[in-house]
């Protein structure tokens, strides 16, 4: 049975604009990983550009964008990032990761990040999401910095504090593995 946890959407409207990535996470060091992640974040920050259409005038909209595009490639850079460190060794299952672009009475942008977890990992993972979701993110964040662990969630915590990001995270068996969790992450930022 899945669980949900914080602001999840469970489906995400039909008809929008999205751009959705697939990685195989093990078939290179997770060193060399990394500096594919920054530059991933930087193209999905570039793609959600199109999407805002600016005054080529007005300095402010310039800024604007530029805003945006940093929050966005900020955001999905610690996505990935955790995403591929806390994938299970399984290569069944490659790392999705996508963005969406929702555009409404507010211009919403999800991040979503899907791989898969131990659950052993998972299971540490959600015990964090449950203090995330019952604490006050600033004293959180200060307490993980006193703590300086890597499963630190400093991450999450900085998206939620200074990006007023809003997080989602979904956690589904498989059936044919009973040892690893399906994982997605959804991070949400309003325009």
């Amino acid at each position: 049975m899945s669980e949900i946890f914080g602001d999840y959407l469970p489906d995400l409207p039909p008809g929008h604009d999205y751009l959705d990535l697939g990685f195989s996470a093990n078939s290179r060091p997770i060193k060399n990983r990394w500096r594919n992640n920054l530059l991933s974040a930087y193209f999905v920050a570039d793609y959600l550009a199109t999407f805002l259409p600016i005054d080529e005038d007005d300095p402010a909209a310039k800024r604007r964008q530029q805003d945006y595009k940093g929050s966005v490639s900020y955001v999905a850079n610690e996505l990935l990032e955790n995403t591929m460190k806390f994938h299970s060794p399984s290569d069944e299952y490659p790392v999705r990761f996508g963005i969406h672009f929702i555009d409404g009475p507010e211009k919403i942008i999800v991040l979503m990040s899907r791989n898969t977890v131990t659950r052993e990992a998972g299971d540490r993972f959600k015990a964090f999401i449950q203090e995330l979701l019952s604490s006050d993110p600033l004293e959180l964040y200060i307490k993980r910095m006193e703590e300086n662990n890597e499963d630190s969630g400093l991450g999450f915590l900085t998206m939620i504090i200074d990006y007023s990001a809003k997080l989602g995270w979904k956690f589904d068996p498989i059936p044919d593995h009973p040892q690893l969790f399906l994982a997605t992450t959804l991070v949400q930022l309003v325009l």
